[in-house]
């Protein structure tokens, strides 16, 4: 079968001009030269597919890369593994294309191998997990089976995402995001739920059987409007959300119910914030959290959260990292569409900026890190404290943080000021048992794969050294 050559100078053109480059600037950022960028833009030779998939990676809100195609998905797979920092010379993008379509088999061996390396680690790190929760077995709770559910998933979730979608569109009338009002008269009227806010409900309280949804009226606004969309969702989107808990096949009930609480919880953002409209919103302001909170009246979390699900193919936003870690550094809410894992159990790295955040509530902190892979990131963190609406309960406090990294920065408004290419950059890790690190004077635990050396005649910031 003869390749499919890929005439898109028209294309191409327009998204450098777009980004006022000029034909140098954007053959560097390709890594080709200026006549080789000049041709292709006049369609005097094709996209490879190595260049298809770096246009998709440099400029994923401008360019859409067809992910049908074998030989573009091939070679995504393949630079992605080339591109581990355990290569200490990575390959150039002309070799990868050359290997990608002369030897496909060996590139999709080659990318297979990678993936089952990468899963050693992912396995090393539920190691990590059962060693600091002192669960010898590593069996998996309920809510750990869901929160790995919605990792391997992307975080985003396709038949929900655009059913939610189509039904906030047909709700949000001329305005970006449906108000109070149409969420209420839809719950009532279409759905024939009656509706009560009160002080006495706990955050929201439904009974099935007589129709009646409850929701306590002490919650900020962008909750008391979350709670009508979860339940929104739940009820008009419970065909969906039935399949993709029945196709996840989880091993226990709890973890199927505890998966369609999340999946409506997952609805209730997409209707508040619809796919395209947000992506594009998100786009304009070049992230900025606080601007789209006003647009789409939602909470600072509901915003960074949304934003770590724009992952539909052929419309893909950012790829961000998201978590949410509370007053003691555990990780409540984590995914990450970038090379960046967390420890699943327990706090991250000290030095990340998220855990100063929890310390200084409304207040965003920003900082260049970088990872013992040597990738640098670009985070945003900010502390909150959601209120009780009671003297007598305790106003929940945490920090959440999102992410991306530097090749992304320009989308990313919290990166201006940042110096990018300086050796300013906090050198952080996943967690002490899985960090490298030989000389981090944050450590509070060894390496669980490295031995120690006891000195008792000298002592350091730690009390050993590193084999």
């Amino acid at each position: 079968m003869a390749k499919r050559r890929v005439f898109e100078g028209g294309k191409l053109k327009a998204l450098r001009t777009g980004l006022a480059l000029r034909q140098s600037e954007m053959a560097e950022r390709l890594g080709i030269s200026v006549s080789y960028l000049s041709q292709i833009e006049h369609d005097d030779r094709p996209l490879t597919p190595a260049l298809l998939e770096l246009l998709a990676r440099l400029f994923p809100l401008d360019w859409n890369v067809d992910e049908d195609d074998t030989a573009t998905r091939r070679f995504a797979a393949l630079r992605e593994a080339a591109a581990d920092p355990l290569f200490a010379k990575p390959l150039s993008a002309d070799q990868l294309a050359r290997i990608s379509e002369q030897q496909p088999a060996l590139a999709e061996q080659f990318s297979a191998l990678h993936q089952a390396y990468t899963e050693i680690g992912q396995r090393l790190l539920i190691v990590d997990e059962a060693m600091s929760a002192d669960n010898a077995g590593g069996s998996r709770l309920p809510w750990e089976e869901v929160r790995d559910w919605f990792h391997n998933s992307g975080n985003y979730v396709d038949i929900l995402d655009k059913a939610a979608e189509a039904l906030g569109n047909k709700l949000r009338g001329a305005l970006l995001t449906p108000d109070v009002a149409a969420l209420e008269n839809y719950l009532k009227n279409a759905l024939s739920v009656s509706l009560l806010y009160s002080h006495s409900a706990g955050l929201r309280d439904f009974d099935a059987e007589m129709g009646h949804l409850v929701v306590d009226q002490s919650q900020p606004a962008e909750s008391r409007r979350f709670q009508l969309a979860h339940q929104l969702g739940a009820i008009a989107l419970r065909e969906e959300i039935s399949a993709v808990v029945e196709e996840a096949k989880l091993s226990a009930p709890a973890s199927r119910q505890l998966l369609s609480v999340g999946l409506a919880n997952y609805a209730a953002g997409a209707i508040l914030m619809p796919y395209i409209g947000f992506r594009e919103e998100a786009r304009a302001v070049r992230h900025d959290i606080d601007r789209l909170c006003q647009s789409f009246n939602v909470s600072f979390e509901q915003a960074c959260h949304r934003l770590s699900t724009l992952q539909r193919p052929n419309a893909r936003g950012v790829p961000f990292f998201f978590c949410r870690v509370d007053m003691a550094g555990n990780i409540t809410k984590r995914h990450s569409a970038t090379r960046l894992q967390f420890a699943r159990f327990g706090g991250a790295c000290p030095l990340w900026i998220v855990h100063e955040a929890v310390a200084i509530p409304d207040r965003i902190l920003v900082q260049l890190a970088e990872t013992p892979d040597g990738v640098r990131y670009v985070s945003m963190a900010k502390g909150l404290v959601k209120p009780s609406g009671s003297f007598e309960r305790v106003p929940r406090r945490y920090a959440v943080a999102l992410g991306c990294e530097i090749d992304h920065a320009r989308e990313f408004i919290y990166a201006d000021g940042l110096d990018l290419t300086g050796r300013g950059a906090t050198k952080i890790g996943t967690s002490c048992r899985l960090c490298p690190r030989p000389d981090c004077d944050q450590r509070a635990f060894p390496p669980s794969d490295r031995e120690i050396i006891v000195d008792p005649d000298r002592r350091n910031v730690v009390p050993y050294r590193i084999a």
